[in-house]
């Protein structure tokens, strides 16, 4: 072997080395430290360990304590920190609208009865729940059910003006809308749906109505038939229409036709 392959060898030997030897310095270096995550503050919060339903009396064992980021704790939540015997403070409260399992608990959604009915503790201030008849023709068929919005349409007879003149006729039925987007509190007895139902043929319907409503429902029971029209939920929050502003609609009066031609004008009776 010559001078010059034995000079290449070595250094060939020399370069492998130093590579191994760097090679095993940068292994042996300790991995950079990770960013530590910074900890959130948190808040115990009280909500629902299990399903609570509408008009269910809570007890002690459906509520638990559960941590929950300060930064999104709404004040209007219960906390541990400043309430903490609420789980038993609250506990006899009835629910005034269904709370799902890990909900946080608001004052606002419960009420306590104080020895009063399920209705009257569920039943808004200010407001008054009146039961009518109904039946499935006047009720849509049975398709009504705890919740919805209703507006209540008055049917009634009236005498046909012309009934002694050689042009007489029948009597005259007139419809109109005497009260709109009336929330229905319950069908008979139940005030939520059963098992997923989607229709309830009942034989009474229980309206959530302010008073001055009271007394024109009761009004127009004596008066005629009454027929419940079932809104749509897209209009549930439309504005509801004011007794003023039925009796405007109404005091123009129904336009009675015969043969396409306007033979007079039929004023709304009180």
């Amino acid at each position: 072997m010559n001078t010059a392959r034995i000079v290449v060898l070595v250094i060939a030997l020399g370069a492998g080395g130093v590579a191994a030897y760097l090679a095993s310095g940068y292994d042996n270096r300790p991995a950079p430290a990770l960013p530590v995550a910074e900890k959130l503050p948190t808040v115990e919060v009280l909500v629902a360990k299990n399903d609570i339903q509408l008009g269910q009396a809570v007890k002690a064992e459906d509520l638990q304590w559960q941590t929950w980021p300060s930064t999104t704790a709404s004040s209007a939540f219960i906390r541990r920190d400043s309430r903490p015997e609420a789980q038993t403070q609250i506990a006899g409260s009835i629910a005034r609208v269904p709370l799902m399992q890990g909900e946080p608990i608001r004052e606002q959604k419960l009420v306590r009865a104080e020895g009063s009915g399920f209705m009257a503790a569920i039943l808004p201030s200010g407001m008054r729940a009146v039961s009518t008849e109904i039946s499935a023709e006047t009720g849509a068929g049975g398709f009504i059910l705890p919740n919805d919005r209703v507006d209540i349409v008055l049917t009634r007879r009236l005498k046909n003006p012309d009934a002694n003149s050689t042009t007489a006729g029948n009597d005259l039925i007139l419809s109109e809308v005497i009260l709109s987007n009336v929330r229905v509190l319950a069908i008979d007895q139940a005030p939520k749906e059963k098992d997923g139902q989607n229709a309830v043929l009942g034989k009474t319907v229980t309206l959530e109505l302010k008073p001055d409503q009271v007394a024109t429902l009761a009004a127009a029971r004596q008066g005629g038939t009454l027929q419940l029209a079932l809104r749509s939920i897209v209009d549930a929050n439309a504005t509801e229409l004011t007794a003023e502003d039925l009796a405007i609609k109404r005091s123009g009066g129904v336009n009675v036709i015969r043969y396409g031609v306007q033979v007079r004008q039929l004023t709304s009776q009180k």
